[in-house]
């Protein structure tokens, strides 16, 4: 046999070997924007879910997150995945409540004050909301739950009088209405600004989350925190639905099923982190106490006319969720 011969025959052995190999998918490589800064459990819960994905692809798909909104603010977040500037991205969903009042329903004062109803009311209108992005081309991935809603104020409170004319900072429609209804004024500021809004005197007053409370390090500028529980909002996280559908099914499936984990994570991270975040607000010095009987008298008022009109807003698909919510 010539040298010639034997070099095509083992070039041709080579490219055989080399086609029974599976084919490899090339990587994929997406971004996350993430509301929260990295000490925050919603962004540790997003952190999570990208490792989840890498690992369940096989590699195939890696997401690098990006915290505290340095990617995208909050209202341009959705916009953002929508138009595929970034594939994956977390938001507050009542901010969207301007587009459709279904997104703000765990906004409506005292619906939900604990998690098993807050998620009672999650699973009620999850599919209405999944429906409306996905005309939008988004496809929804998960959600997390903030701790119940408590007021932060430098001065202590005995009735709703106390809040009339205070400079209260709102962070959606449904929060600025809730101030408004309490006699305040509302001023929408973003999270990661709330220091300096106190600082500067642009608000006096806040209703947050215990979570929000210790990002901020609310100690260094109020006093008072009272455990309202108001309301249970969420952050919902989104990826672009083109995107989505352009992965393989394996990456497809590793994405949804680290979804799920995700979702299961965030909720029993809440549930757990609340108590030890409003000990912290203790620990550090404010004074935590329980809603005046005085306000929560008047707030039940609030959360009624502010039930009544989501409704009027909302419609049937609105009635449906809170029949189903309230069973």
């Amino acid at each position: 046999m010539t040298f010639h011969r034997r070099h095509l025959l083992s070039l041709s052995a080579a490219l055989a070997a080399a086609l029974a190999l599976p084919t490899a998918h090339a990587v994929e490589r997406w971004n996350m924007s993430v509301e929260q800064p990295d000490g925050n459990y919603i962004a540790g819960v997003a952190r999570d879910f990208a490792a989840d994905v890498a690992r369940l692809s096989n590699g195939e798909l890696e997401i690098k997150t990006h915290s505290n909104s340095v990617l995208f603010k909050r209202p341009e977040l959705k916009r953002a995945v929508q138009t595929g500037q970034v594939q994956v991205g977390d938001v507050l969903i009542s901010v969207l409540g301007n587009e459709d009042a279904l997104y703000e329903v765990d906004a409506v004062p005292l619906l939900a004050r604990d998690f098993d109803s807050a998620w009672k009311l999650w699973q009620a209108s999850r599919a209405g909301i999944e429906s409306r992005l996905a005309k939008q081309g988004i496809k929804l991935l998960y959600s997390v739950p903030w701790p119940p809603q408590g007021i932060y104020t430098k001065t202590p409170v005995t009735s709703m009088a106390n809040f009339k004319g205070l400079k209260f900072r709102a962070y959606n429609a449904a929060t600025s209405r809730m101030v408004e209804l309490m006699g305040a004024s509302p001023t929408t500021v973003n999270s990661g600004d709330v220091p300096q809004a106190f600082g500067t005197g642009l608000i006096e007053a806040m209703i947050t989350s215990p979570a929000t409370g210790v990002d901020s390090q609310a100690w260094d500028f109020v006093k008072y925190y009272y455990d309202v529980q108001a309301f249970i909002p969420k952050n919902v996280t989104m990826v672009n639905a083109r995107a989505f559908n352009s992965l393989s099914p394996a990456a497809q499936k590793a994405v949804t099923d680290a979804a799920a984990a995700a979702e299961k994570r965030g909720w029993d991270t809440a549930r757990s982190q609340t108590a030890s975040l409003t000990k912290t607000l203790a620990d550090k010095g404010m004074i935590v106490g329980k809603t005046p009987a005085a306000v929560e008298t008047d707030l039940a008022k609030v959360g009624a006319t502010m039930a009544d009109e989501w409704l009027k807003k909302a419609g049937a698909d609105g009635k449906t969720v809170l029949d189903a919510a309230r069973r």
